[in-house]
């Protein structure tokens, strides 16, 4: 498969799956403190969206690595860090400091520099 595709396909899975994270976040409205909670997740019409979503990045994913090398696809699939960083923040209205958005650039640069390889 064409590097290009390997990328944005992947990319497509973070972005689905950094999604999916927001809205696990927003389907659990207290602090869960029991695995009868925790299941009864599964009813909650946000969270099952969510996992039908982190289901589409998976197999999304799967496909991509299907096609590719794992030491390729896996650190790209990494950008999933930097979407929920800037999800949360929009969002959620969820503080970022200096030290994380340092994080963030650390990420970037690593992913850049893997897909460079190619």
């Amino acid at each position: 498969m064409n590097i290009y595709l390997v990328i944005f396909l992947t990319l497509i899975a973070a972005l689905i799956s950094s999604f999916s994270q927001l809205l696990f976040k927003k389907g659990i409205k207290k602090r869960l403190d029991s695995v009868y909670e925790i299941l009864g997740l599964l009813l909650n019409k946000t969270v099952l969206i969510g996992l039908c979503g982190y289901l589409a990045s998976f197999l999304i994913y799967l496909y991509v690595l299907s096609t590719s090398q794992l030491s390729i696809v896996f650190p790209i699939f990494a950008s999933s860090f930097i979407f929920v960083t800037i999800i949360s923040a929009v969002t959620l209205k969820e503080k970022v400091t200096l030290i994380r958005v340092v994080g963030v650039l650390l990420i970037f640069f690593g992913i850049t520099m893997v897909a460079l390889t190619v």
